[in-house]
């Protein structure tokens, strides 16, 4: 047994030394393969390498997946955010759209009323309904002008389009407009195209009644109605709406005024026509003065 190991160790000792310097060599030929710098042996390097390192894809499938993971995560709390964002974003942008919408129409309401054409002699002054007084039994607003602003009782109230109403009640600050559908409102009117002469009554609905009507054969239906200037309330043709028919056969008047927003009203400045106390200044002085002296001549000649 012993002859035997003896025998191994002397044949596996030379074998040793021997596969360790061809280890040696081989790791010194690699050394100065790598270190040489030619062209030939850098493609040669470059095929060993493809050859001899193993491809690494199969082990870099998770961990790209679980980068791809957390990115993901990432990118969505940035939409979660941007979303909260939009969100907020979208509410303030639709107040500012009914903020520009009720904005849009109190300038269109102002346009109508700086469009509305009247009689040059006429001067107004505008202002805000500060609150609404409607009731079964009474219907009137308040406007934020009064004897301040030199409103006097009786004037004519209007919208953007005709007539609302007359000034009933002034006060220092505030006057009260009694609307044209007020049971207490009476105007007298004129039909168009017809002439005929009217009196447009409120029963406080929508549309006053037509009252007092001369002809009603020469009326139809759609003919435009405007203030008559009678009794030198209101000033002469002032738009007040169109003749309707309702369904029991009596004529109305259908209100061009907008009873739905009345938010500002022009007042208009009316100090009544002009009335002569002394008629006979309308007579020329000339033909007077001829006369007395065609008098003096005759009153000559009787004497003589």
């Amino acid at each position: 047994m012993a002859k035997d190991r003896s025998q191994r160790e002397d044949y596996t000792a030379p074998l040793r030394r021997l596969l360790l310097g061809a280890l040696l060599l081989c790791l010194l030929g690699i050394f100065l393969v790598w270190r040489i710098d030619s062209p030939r042996v850098e493609r040669f390097r470059a095929q060993v390498t493809d050859k001899v390192v193993p491809s690494m894809e199969w082990a870099m499938v998770p961990v790209t997946a679980t980068i791809n993971l957390f990115r993901d995560f990432q990118s969505y709390q940035r939409l979660s955010e941007q979303n909260r964002e939009l969100r907020s974003e979208l509410r303030q942008m639709r107040a500012w759209k009914e903020a520009a919408l009720q904005l849009e129409q109190e300038n269109a309401r102002l346009l109508d009323l700086n469009n509305v054409r009247l009689d040059p002699q006429l001067t107004y002054v505008t202002g805000v309904v500060m609150a609404d007084s409607g009731s079964p039994f009474r219907q009137s607003v308040l406007l934020n002008v009064g004897a301040r602003d030199g409103i006097v009782d009786g004037w004519a109230a209007m919208d953007g389009i005709g007539l609302v109403g007359r000034i009933s009640g002034v006060g220092q600050n505030t006057a009260r407009v009694i609307l044209l559908t007020d049971a207490a409102s009476s105007i007298p009117a004129t039909i168009q195209p017809s002439g005929q002469t009217a009196l447009i009554a409120g029963d406080n609905t929508a549309a006053p009644v037509l009252d007092f009507l001369e002809n009603r054969e020469l009326v139809r239906a759609g003919d435009r109605v405007i203030t008559s200037g009678d009794g030198g309330v209101f000033p002469a043709g002032l738009l007040i709406g169109q003749i309707a028919q309702d369904p029991s056969g009596r004529l109305r008047v259908r209100l061009s005024a907008d009873y739905e927003r009345l938010e500002f009203l022009r007042v208009i400045r009316h100090l009544g026509n002009e009335q002569i106390d002394t008629p006979g200044n309308i007579v020329t002085t000339d033909p007077v003065d001829n006369g007395a002296a065609q008098v003096v001549e005759d009153e000559e000649v009787v004497d003589g």
